[in-house]
């Protein structure tokens, strides 16, 4: 369990993945060892000071690997999501998905700095990005990837892409594998990548809704297993308590494993997004019970999807910068 999956850039994926194999994307300019000679210790920093903030708060795992997903699904994984608001840049900070949400930023910073320091202007902060991604989900005890790099980084934001293009708790089904297709991911890829909701915490905000009005009949959403539900409204209220927190996978909330998939089987995930793998498609329930009785399946689609996902759109060559500071363009 955990053990190391070595994937060529676009080279070894499965075929249940191939369906959607990306439109656009140039996984043959991105390579694992893009750093080899110009940053040498370039993924042995970036992955001691994801440990020691993991150290710190194991949360932390979960909130890197979601900032990789809210980049990648913007504009490309291009480290616009690190942007701060400046002359000429809306902050994608102060989208929805974002806003009072998205995490992890000074962990980013901090490795930034130390790479700065080791090799200046070398390391892309959308590299940095991918990699604290794949580090984190290892250091809970997730599957292993090697992550192809040589991204570059963004000249601009893109609030209304972040707004619109990152798939929400309260989306249909299909309006998720919309979203998905659009990256030229498929469906294989949303119940794999789903599976990262087996480490972190999600806001009552996220699903309150399912507890109180889930078809506007002011009832709880029929799919929640009774005393699940229960637990979650006392602490998630009808108003108030919006940034209560509670764990995406109740059964092991600090470990990478499948039990998310084994919660959605009883009644137990959290989020609407979760529930619809299970409720609304004979494709993804097969999926979701593969998962559920494979880890090892699970595991090797997540990394392949993971991949994937890292290989959306990226800036390589001459195109976009390699920021000294992820927050800022250079020069400002």
């Amino acid at each position: 369990m955990g053990g190391r999956l070595v994937l060529l850039p676009c080279l070894v994926v499965a075929p249940l993945l191939l369906a959607g194999a990306a439109r656009g994307h140039r996984c043959d300019s991105l390579f694992p060892q893009f750093y080899d000679h110009s940053c040498p210790r370039a993924k042995e920093i970036v992955r001691s000071v994801v440990a020691r903030a993991i150290a710190r708060e194991t949360r932390m795992a979960a909130s890197l690997v979601r900032l990789h997903f809210h980049d990648c699904f913007v504009k490309g994984c291009d480290a616009s999501v690190l942007l701060d608001n400046s002359t000429g840049i809306v902050s994608e900070k102060g989208s929805n998905p974002n806003s009072n949400s998205a995490r992890g930023f000074e962990v980013i910073d901090e490795i930034k700095a130390a790479l700065e320091t080791a090799c200046p202007g070398t390391v892309s902060c959308a590299d940095i990005l991918a990699l604290a991604d794949r580090d984190s989900t290892v250091l809970v005890g997730g599957p292993y990837w090697d992550v192809p790099l040589g991204r570059r980084d963004s000249l601009g934001a893109s609030i209304q892409g972040s707004n619109n293009d990152i798939p929400a708790p309260n989306n249909t089904l299909p309006t998720i594998i919309t979203k998905f297709r659009r990256q030229g991911l498929d469906v294989a890829d949303v119940v794999a990548l789903s599976g990262a909701h087996t480490i972190g915490l999600s806001r009552c905000t996220s699903f309150r809704q399912r507890l109180y009005n889930q078809t506007d009949n002011g009832m709880a959403d029929a799919t929640l297993e009774a005393s699940y539900a229960a637990r979650l409204r006392q602490g998630c209220p009808r108003s108030g308590g919006d940034g209560n927190l509670f764990p995406l996978d109740l059964a092991t909330p600090a470990r990478f494993d499948n039990l998310y998939f084994k919660n959605l089987l009883v009644g137990k995930g959290l989020l609407s997004s979760d529930e619809v793998l299970l409720t609304k498609s004979a494709e993804t329930v097969a999926l979701v019970k593969a998962y559920a009785d494979d880890v090892d399946l699970f595991f090797q689609h997540f990394a392949q999807s993971m991949v994937k996902m890292g290989n959306i759109s990226p800036l390589t060559g001459a195109q976009g910068e390699i920021r000294k500071n992820c927050r800022r363009l250079n020069g400002n």
